[in-house]
């Protein structure tokens, strides 16, 4: 058994490649330009993430540089989702963020392209983030936060072994509005290792 240490998220941090069934997880890199313009162009993606609406490769570009950054300076774990029959072709992606791993917890984010939807991507991915987090990080708690119109997000946090812990009122702001987000969380106590 691993024990939690938070001084081990010095940055900067190692984005690792993790298999997770028919899916790797894979750091980005700038050969993904395509993944996220069909993000950008997606009606949904970039109210709820970083993803820029709409697209320029200046944008694309950007966005990946970001997700760079964010290892190299302790943020988090910035990954692809890919299928592993074709690692080079993004579907998605899923992030590991650090903001309050000094209190023992980090939030997981979500997201995969239309055409990927509806195949078990998404949770695949998110096992494999909770076996990374726990398993070899030992991060006490895992939590998500997802819009309650969200039914199929919803449906990928409960499949993954997520419980429901409140409404968050108001809690993000999207397209210029404030929302409501539903806490979804996971303890290591309570982590059961993929086989």
């Amino acid at each position: 058994m691993r024990t939690f240490d938070p001084a081990s998220f010095a940055p900067p941090l190692h984005v690792p490649v993790l298999e997770a069934g028919p899916v790797l997880l894979r750091p980005f890199e700038t050969s993904d330009l395509a993944l996220v313009r069909l993000a950008a162009v997606d009606p949904v993606i970039p109210s709820i993430t970083s993803v820029p609406r709409g697209y320029d490769d200046d944008e694309g570009r950007a966005f990946i540089e970001r997700q760079f950054r964010r290892g190299a300076e302790g943020d988090g774990y910035s990954f692809v989702i890919a299928e592993r029959s074709e690692p080079d072709v993004g579907i998605g992606s899923i992030g590991l963020w650090l903001e309050e791993i000094e209190s023992g917890r980090a939030s997981i984010g979500y997201w995969v392209v239309k055409s990927a939807r509806g195949h078990g991507f998404a949770g695949c991915a998110l096992r494999g983030v909770v076996d990374f987090a726990f398993g070899e990080l030992a991060i006490p708690r895992l939590q998500l936060f997802i819009e309650p119109w969200n039914v199929a997000s919803t449906k990928t946090a409960i499949t993954a072994g997520f419980t429901r812990e409140a409404l968050l009122r108001d809690f993000e702001r999207i397209d210029g509005q404030q929302h409501d987000a539903e806490c979804y969380a996971l303890l290591y106590q309570d982590w059961v290792p993929q086989a």
